[in-house]
């Protein structure tokens, strides 16, 4: 029996693969062993949405056959798809699959195993590479997951790829366009992981509010309503959203499915127009501040996070401060904030007016500080209301066991452990009574 490493780099999306990926490897008889632990095979699912990315992806590449150069390192995903001349010239991987080649990974991996039976060491022209032009495919890849390393809550990937062509963003070469995975094999596979005790999934994807645009109509809404169906199915959390998509239809049938968890992350990036502009992102900040508006008529109190990118090429301080006012005046739950990282390949990474690391780490950190004043806000609101949490796990905080959940916004909660009482996976409904940390709250 052959050992089997893993390593996952990136996002949600790359994390519900590799889930499918060892899967399939145990399935097949393999076993999977630590990356820190010595294996036969490294598989490293790779990223690639920033320099460093690539550069994290070809650290974790040669880490493994550092660990064993007998070994077979296998880099999959976005950094093989974008740099397939760098891939091969690299004498640390033996097997290169790029995406929506991943569905295959054990037929190529046993064919490589084969065909190299018995070589200690590879020469230049061992190394195989599996790499389709993802730009003109419209086969979306079909993964199915049945279960998930998460004990309670599973990503579901609904599609692949990306139209939008953000002047920043490389994915669109990475992921290729938009394609949305058949409806009746997102039902089929949440069906299988509400069997096997689920109570709350994630839909995710590159842009899921793309979901049927290749098809010739968005079908999100109408994905969504089939899904509040399900029986057993407790809980549906959106992925990132693109703002546009929030209509008032949009708001009006989504208020209306009471399994959607009131958690929006809706995609900001810059809260100034002009930024925006140099993005290439498709709306503006009055735009966006409608889509909060209409969330909030609909909801009571809804969670709305984004993602901020501080350090834009010529970001002014003017138009950085339009930023910091923008993001109080939305007033959000939680925001991720990113300091602007080139990505050599994209319009911005050749624009002029290039900001320097130390101004977009002071940027970062004025930010952070309004995020986390308006995440306390936020959660303060909830203290002597009655909430309903999914418990996961028990930890100890401050010298006392707790179980730990989350609330259908997004709000990490923890319940005193009394005797042996066992709340994993259990929906408890409670009284939020005020913060056990700057992280928790209490709930009696």
């Amino acid at each position: 029996m052959k050992s089997v490493a893993l390593h996952n780099l990136g996002c949600k999306v790359n994390g519900y693969e590799m889930d499918v990926m060892q899967q399939m490897l145990q399935e097949k008889g393999y076993k999977i062993v630590s990356f820190d632990e010595p294996a036969d095979i490294y598989i490293v699912n790779t990223c690639t949405v920033t320099n460093i990315a690539d550069r994290k992806s070809r650290q974790m590449l040669h880490r493994a056959k550092k660990q064993n150069p007998h070994a077979v390192v296998v880099a999959v995903g976005c950094y093989v798809q974008t740099d397939e001349a760098g891939i091969e010239k690299d004498r640390a991987v033996d097997l290169a699959i790029g995406n929506n080649r991943k569905k295959d990974l054990v037929a190529i991996l046993e064919n490589y195993l084969q065909e190299n039976e018995g070589r200690t060491e590879r020469d230049a022209e061992t190394q195989r590479r599996d790499i389709i032009d993802i730009n003109h495919t419209d086969e979306y890849e079909e993964l199915l997951l049945k279960r998930t390393a998460e004990h309670t809550r599973a990503y579901i990937k609904i599609q692949d790829g990306c139209n939008q062509f953000c002047s920043y963003c490389i994915i669109p070469y990475a992921r290729g366009r938009v394609r949305s995975r058949r409806e009746e094999d997102i039902l089929r596979e949440v069906r299988g992981i509400v069997a096997a005790g689920y109570q709350e999934i994630v839909l995710t994807g590159i842009h899921i509010g793309s979901y049927g645009l290749d098809r010739g109509a968005l079908e999100l809404l109408p994905l969504l309503e089939k899904l509040q169906e399900i029986e057993g199915l407790k809980r549906i959390r959106l992925g990132s959203l693109e703002p546009r998509i929030v209509t008032e239809e949009f708001a009006r049938r989504i208020s209306g499915l009471t399994k959607v968890c009131p958690h929006f992350h809706l995609s900001l990036q810059s809260g100034c127009d002009s930024v925006l502009k140099r993005m290439n992102r498709r709306y503006d900040s009055g735009e966006y501040l409608d889509t909060t508006r209409l969330l909030r008529q609909y909801y009571d109190n809804p969670a709305i996070t984004t993602d901020v990118i501080v350090g834009f090429p010529q970001e002014t301080e003017e138009e950085f401060r339009a930023t910091e006012a923008f993001v109080r005046r939305v007033n959000f739950y939680e925001m991720h904030i990113f300091k602007y990282s080139k990505r050599q390949g994209t319009k911005a990474a050749a624009m002029e007016g290039q900001i320097t690391e130390a101004e977009k780490s002071r940027r970062s950190a004025v930010l952070i500080e309004a995020g986390k004043q308006m995440s306390r806000a936020y959660r303060a609101g909830y203290i002597g209301r009655k909430a309903e949490a999914l418990f996961e796990d028990a930890h100890e905080i401050g010298g006392k066991r707790y179980w730990l959940g989350h609330t259908p916004q997004y709000i990490r909660v923890a319940k005193a452990a009394e005797g042996a009482a066992d709340l994993h996976n259990r929906l408890v409904r409670g009284v939020l009574k005020g913060f056990l940390d700057e992280e928790v709250m209490l709930m009696e």
